[in-house]
C-alpha cells in the first residue's frame, strides 16, 4: 500500500473532480496520509478527511441548479455577493461541527490574508471555519473573518498548495491542478469508468424540502448580473492557471492530475456525476 500526500487544487464545480480521483486511490489500495487544499480542494479534503464524503457525494449528486441558487444568500455588500452562510451551515448539519485536530488524516487548508497579501495555512480549530476562509472566491463571497484578519480564496496566491505537505513522510504526493490546458469539448456525462452510487431519493426529497423551507425566508433578487460575474471568474481561473504553472514548474510533486479549466463552470454543481466521472477517469490515466 502507497502512502499519498494529496494536494486539492482550487477551480469550483471542477472540484468534484476530487472525489473520483479519491475514490480511484481509495479503489487501488493507496493511503491518503495527508491533505493540502484550497478553494474547492479544501472542501473535498476536510469532508474526506471527516469520514464523510460519501454522505456529500449523494447530497451534491442530487442538486439542481436551481438549489445551488438558493442556497446563495445574496449580501449586496461590497465586499461580496453571496454570504455563504446557508452553504456553510447546510454543510454543517451533512458532516458535523468537527476540528482539524481531531481528523484522522492531516489537513491543511489554504487561504488569503488579503490585508498582509500572504497565504495562511489553518491546520487547526473548526473544519468549517477553515473551509469557509479558503473559498471566498473574491467578488462572489465575502471574505471570512478569521483570528483578526479578513482572509479570501487560497487561489489568489497558492491555486495547488504543494507546500504544506513538504515535511510528509510518504510515498508519493500527488497534485490536482484544476487549471489545466483548454479543451475543445468539455467532457461528456456518458463517462462512466466508475460503478457510480445512484442518486437516492431519500436525500433527494429530504433537499427538496430544505430548498422549499429556505425559500419561503427569502426572496431571490432577479436583477443580478450574473454575465459580468462569469467574465469575473473567467479571469479568475485564467490568473490561477499561470499561478498553478509557475507553482508546480517551482516545486514540482511526484504525479499531477490536470482537469481542464473549461471542463465545467464555476458554479454548474448540478453537474456533479459528470465531474466526478471525470476525475476517476483521469485518475486511471495517469495511474495505471
Amino acid at each position: 500500500m502507497k502512502s499519498v500526500s494529496l494536494v486539492l487544487g482550487s477551480g469550483g464545480a471542477r472540484g468534484l473532480a476530487h472525489i473520483g480521483i479519491i475514490h480511484w486511490l481509495e479503489e487501488h489500495d493507496y493511503q491518503i496520509q495527508s491533505i493540502s487544499g484550497c478553494s474547492m480542494g479544501a472542501l473535498i479534503g476536510g469532508i474526506y478527511a471527516a469520514g464523510k464524503l460519501d454522505e456529500f457525494e449523494n447530497w451534491v449528486r442530487a442538486i439542481t441548479k436551481l438549489d445551488i441558487f438558493t442556497l446563495l444568500d445574496v449580501s449586496w455588500r461590497k465586499d461580496g455577493l453571496v454570504k455563504g452562510d446557508k452553504i456553510i451551515n447546510t454543510l454543517i448539519d451533512l458532516v458535523g461541527d468537527i476540528k482539524i485536530q481531531d481528523l484522522p488524516i492531516r489537513y491543511t487548508a489554504v487561504a488569503v490574508d488579503v490585508n498582509q497579501e500572504k497565504e495562511i495555512w489553518i491546520n487547526s480549530g473548526r473544519l468549517f471555519d477553515a473551509i469557509r476562509a479558503s473559498i471566498s472566491l473574491p467578488m462572489f463571497f465575502t471574505p471570512h473573518y478569521y483570528n483578526g484578519a479578513h482572509l479570501i480564496d487560497g487561489g489568489v496566491l497558492n491555486p495547488v498548495p504543494i507546500a504544506p505537505t513538504f515535511s510528509d513522510n510518504t510515498n508519493i504526493t500527488l497534485a490536482i491542478n484544476l487549471g489545466g490546458k483548454l479543451i475543445e469539448e468539455p467532457a461528456e456525462s456518458s463517462i462512466n469508468n466508475h460503478p457510480e452510487k445512484q442518486n437516492n431519493l431519500g436525500i433527494k426529497q429530504k433537499i427538496d424540502n430544505y430548498i422549499q423551507r429556505l425559500k419561503k425566508k427569502m426572496d431571490l433578487p432577479q436583477d443580478i448580473d450574473w454575465d459580468a460575474y462569469d467574465i469575473a471568474n473567467q479571469a479568475f481561473d485564467a490568473m490561477q492557471s499561470t499561478i498553478a504553472r509557475q507553482k508546480l514548474a517551482a516545486y514540482p510533486p511526484d504525479l499531477c492530475i490536470e482537469i481542464a479549466r473549461n471542463a465545467c463552470g464555476t458554479l454548474e454543481f448540478d453537474r456533479a456525476d459528470e465531474m466526478i466521472s471525470l476525475g476517476y477517469q483521469k485518475a486511471q490515466e495517469h495511474l495505471t
